[in-house]
């Protein structure tokens, strides 16, 4: 009798250690996650560019988002648009020290005859399943990693990278130069008040 309740207990105990699931690999399940916010405004736009009032709510627009490194400014206009108010958008975005971006991303409502729709995307990267603490180590009988392994790594790159982009596809060589490292130090001192 004792011996049969031995194997059931030890039965027992085996299938719940199969029943855990552990990462045997250096690999951290949990890494970090770019999301991405698209925000946008229609302006009217003239055969000389972007109507007057709309320039100011552009201008007002711009200043609410308060605009930093990373952030994208694109225009979606579905051959609307006259160079002139490309030229007005350009001179708005420059004045907060940002640039034109080739290609605006998909957004919902159609884009009516005589305007142009701006569009700023803003990336955000965090790790939003840390942290992890549902396993334990006690019950670690295969060797693997703790759930909670590689949290405080993932999310600390995630906090501190300048321009979450980077982390969905990198930067080409060609695009870096002296300054933009500078313009990323600045921007982070910017978001953290430090010196």
């Amino acid at each position: 009798m004792k011996k049969a309740i031995f194997l059931i207990a030890a039965s027992l105990t085996l299938a719940a250690c199969g029943a855990v699931s552990t990462n045997t690999s250096m690999y951290s399940a949990h890494q970090p996650v770019v999301q991405r916010t698209n925000y946008a405004i229609d302006l009217a736009s003239d055969g000389s560019g972007v109507a007057s009032a709309d320039q100011k709510r552009l201008a007002e627009w711009l200043d609410a988002l308060n605009l930093g490194y990373g952030d994208r400014i694109s225009i979606d206009d579905d051959g609307y648009a006259s160079s002139d108010a490309y030229r007005d958008v350009a001179a708005a975005a420059q004045k907060r020290g940002m640039l034109i971006t080739q290609t605006a991303p998909k957004t919902t409502g159609a884009i009516a005859p005589g305007t142009i729709r701006v569009v700023v995307t803003r990336s955000q990267a965090s790790v939003p399943s840390c942290p992890d603490w549902s396993t334990t180590t006690e019950s670690n009988f295969n060797a693997g990693n703790h759930s909670n392994y590689g949290c405080a790594t993932n999310a600390n790159i995630a906090a501190m990278v300048a321009d979450p982009e980077d982390l969905v596809r990198g930067r080409e060589s060609s695009r870096l130069d002296r300054n933009s490292g500078k313009a990323a130090v600045n921007a982070y001192k910017n978001k953290t008040g430090g010196n």
